[in-house]
């Protein structure tokens, strides 16, 4: 019998590289990873999913509904919806993220390994926050 992965991972940046190389690097036993290229399609799958997303790992800075909007959409429709925010824009977009109540903030380029422990750390509920 196949089950599904126990973790369901949605993941929005407008670099499709970045959004493959995040593919490639989870494992699909234990992540089931979805991509959206912003913020809009990311917020109409999350709305037609019928099992809720564990982790949302938004990019800031996109065209049209950009991660800091998306964040706090989510925050409010989804609550227990865990967010890790990233940026290659400096300390605003993060500043801006952190107010959004995004639960982890990561400058670009990130490293996937600490994210993976950071992700795990979160699902969790252990997380440190500073």
């Amino acid at each position: 019998m196949i089950t599904d992965p126990p973790y369901k991972i949605l993941i929005v940046d407008d670099n499709d590289d970045i959004l493959s190389t995040f593919c490639e690097f989870f494992n699909p036993v234990e992540y089931s990873i979805h991509t959206a290229g912003n913020g809009l399609d990311a917020l109409k799958k999350i709305k037609r999913d019928k099992k809720a997303f564990d982790v949302l790992i938004t990019d800031l800075i996109m065209p049209g509904i950009g991660g800091v909007g998306l964040i706090s959409i989510i925050k409010k429709e989804y609550p227990k919806m865990k967010i890790i925010a990233m940026t290659g824009w400096g300390d605003q977009p993060g500043s801006l993220a952190s107010e959004a109540k995004a639960d982890i903030v990561l400058f670009k380029p990130v490293d996937l390994f600490k994210i993976e422990k950071l992700l795990v750390q979160l699902l969790e509920g252990h997380i440190d926050k500073e």
